[in-house]
C-alpha cells in the first residue's frame, strides 16, 4: 500500500479544514523540527553504543585529587562515648 498523490490531496485538504491556512505552516516547521531531533538524538544514541568506554587518561586522573574516606572503628567510637559519660557524671 503506497501513499499516492490522490491520498497526499486529501490528507492536505483534510488538514487546511481542520487547522486553516495560517496553521498549517507552523504545524509543518514544528513536525520538521521534532523529527531533526529524534534523528540526531537516535545517531547520537547509535554512536555511543558503537563507542567504547572511555578510560580517564593519566593526566585527567592527576587532575582530580582522590579522596578516600576513613570510617573510625566501631570499638574506639563506642569507648569514646563511655569515657564521656563517666567524665561528664563524675
Amino acid at each position: 500500500m503506497s501513499v499516492g498523490p490522490p491520498e497526499i490531496f486529501w490528507l492536505l485538504l483534510l488538514g487546511l479544514i481542520l487547522f486553516g491556512a495560517k496553521k498549517l505552516p507552523e504545524l509543518a516547521r514544528s513536525a520538521g523540527q521534532a523529527l531533526k531531533e529524534f534523528k540526531k538524538a537516535q545517531r547520537e544514541m547509535f554512536e555511543e553504543e558503537l563507542t567504547p568506554p572511555r578510560s580517564p587518561s593519566r593526566e585527567e586522573e592527576e587532575e582530580q585529587p582522590r579522596q578516600l574516606e576513613v570510617e573510625p572503628h566501631p570499638s574506639t567510637s563506642a569507648s569514646e562515648e563511655t569515657t564521656e559519660e563517666t567524665a561528664t557524671s563524675g
